[in-house]
C-alpha cells in the first residue's frame, strides 16, 4: 500500500493530534529503519497504522480480543493496550495488510514481547520517541536510539514500568517479559 492512501485511511480514525503523532513515528520509524538496516517501506507502514483502532470504543475493543482469541489477561489490565493487538486485527481485515511482520510491530508496539523483531523494535521505539513526545526521560532514549536500538528499549520499558509504578497501576506481564529478556539478551550495537 501506497504512504498516501495509508495516511488517508489512517486520519479518518484519529484526532488530529494522533494523526501528527502518527506523521511523527512514521518518519522517526524510518530513519531508525535506515540506520538498523530495517526494511523501510515495512517500518513506514507499520508506523501509519500502529495507532488505528486507539480511538475505537472499548466495547469494540473487547469484543474483538474476546472473539478473537486474544490473551485473556490482556482485559484484566489498562485499556490502553488493547488498541495494538486489535489495531493488528483491524489492519488486516479493514485496511487488507496481511504482512506478518507489520501486523506484529502494530501488534507489539505497547506491551513489546521477548525476542521482539527489529521491525518490532523499531515501531515500538519510534512511538516512545518521536519528536511531538515530551516527558522527563525521554530525550535520553533519543540518545541511546542513535547508539543501540537494545540500550534504547532497555531504558523506554525501564522508564514505563517506573511511570506505572509510581502511579500504582499494574504493569502487563509482556512488558516485564520483554524487559527481562532484553537484558538478559542485549545486543551491542
Amino acid at each position: 500500500m501506497e504512504r498516501e492512501k495509508a495516511l488517508l485511511l489512517v486520519k479518518e480514525q484519529l484526532t488530529e493530534q494522533r494523526y501528527q503523532h502518527t506523521l511523527g513515528v512514521m518518519e522517526t520509524a524510518i530513519k531508525l529503519a535506515q540506520r538498523y538496516g530495517a526494511d523501510e517501506k515495512k517500518a513506514e507502514l507499520a508506523a501509519i497504522f500502529h495507532d488505528y483502532a486507539k480511538f475505537r470504543p472499548k466495547e469494540e475493543m473487547k469484543h474483538i480480543i474476546e472473539e478473537q482469541g486474544f490473551p485473556k489477561d490482556l482485559l484484566e489490565y489498562n485499556a490502553e493496550l488493547w488498541h495494538a493487538p486489535v489495531g493488528a486485527f483491524l489492519v488486516e481485515t479493514e485496511a487488507g495488510i496481511t504482512d506478518k511482520e507489520i501486523l506484529n510491530a502494530i501488534k507489539y508496539h505497547t506491551s513489546g514481547r521477548p525476542g521482539m523483531t527489529l521491525l518490532e523494535k523499531i515501531i515500538y521505539l519510534a512511538d516512545y520517541i518521536e519528536p511531538g513526545r515530551h516527558f522527563p526521560g525521554v530525550d535520553e532514549v533519543r540518545e541511546l536510539a542513535k547508539q543501540s536500538l537494545d540500550a534504547a528499549l532497555i531504558k523506554s520499558i525501564q522508564n514505563t514500568i517506573i511511570f506505572l509504578l509510581k502511579k500504582n497501576q499494574t504493569v502487563y506481564p509482556d512488558t516485564l517479559h520483554t524487559y527481562n529478556y532484553l537484558v538478559k539478551n542485549r545486543r551491542i550495537d
